[in-house]
């Protein structure tokens, strides 16, 4: 992100935010309610526009860029919603199958085992049948999780991954995060206004306020 600017109503969230991710880190934007960190994230994946500045995605300026060119680049992102944002008319195995089904021609076969595959890998398995009704809010996040991973995505986004959950379910979201970190060749974004988790998953932090980046340093620092 390079001198990114907006404004809603005339209202300032983002006021000339700098900022560089580097490939396989791990980055976490802290910063409290209404600092911008949402507004950033949708940036960062092209929905929403900046009124001034670039985003820059490997080379490739999407503030200028063809929509077809977005829309290639945006498929290498994979993105987490606040609390799942799971579809709950579709069982948890529709759920991770949905963007497969969607945006490749894999076989039935194929499509089960990559989901059955992502799912262990945030430690639901056995879980494929079940309705997210049926589900903790901390299996609906690691449903959202697998659903996010799914397509297998060169940057993920996590957007307020433990809102809501308390400290022990927080701490296993966490885990479940860090070993998608360690074991996948991503690129990874979480917003959180929870230090704790921040610390724990996070290889450098970002701390947003007002709509600027105060600073930027590893959690140790």
């Amino acid at each position: 992100m390079i001198d990114v600017w907006k404004s809603f109503a005339g209202k300032e969230v983002l006021r000339g935010i700098d900022l560089e991710v580097t490939t396989g880190e791990s980055l976490v934007i802290v910063g409290g309610s209404g600092a911008g960190k949402s507004v950033l994230l949708k940036h960062l994946i092209g929905l929403i526009q900046p009124d001034r500045g670039h985003i820059v995605v490997d080379g490739e300026d999407l503030t200028c860029a063809e929509p077809a060119v977005c829309l290639a680049m945006r498929r290498k992102f994979g993105m987490s919603f606040q609390e799942g944002a799971l579809f709950d008319s579709m069982s948890v195995f529709e759920n991770v199958a949905f963007a497969l089904r969607r945006h490749t021609r894999m076989r039935e076969d194929e499509i089960a085992a990559r989901v059955h595959e992502c799912l262990a890998m945030v430690h639901l398995e056995g879980v494929d049948a079940k309705m997210p009704g049926q589900l903790s809010g901390g299996m609906r996040r690691r449903v959202g999780f697998a659903r996010a991973i799914a397509l297998q995505p060169e940057i993920l986004l996590f957007d307020e991954p433990n809102t809501g959950l308390d400290p022990i379910t927080s701490a296993a979201i966490d885990k479940v995060i860090v070993e998608m970190r360690d074991s996948l060749p991503v690129t990874m974004v979480t917003i959180t206004h929870d230090m704790s988790s921040a610390f724990r998953i996070a290889d450098r932090v970002a701390m947003l306020r007002e709509g600027r980046i105060l600073a930027v340093a590893p959690p140790e620092q």
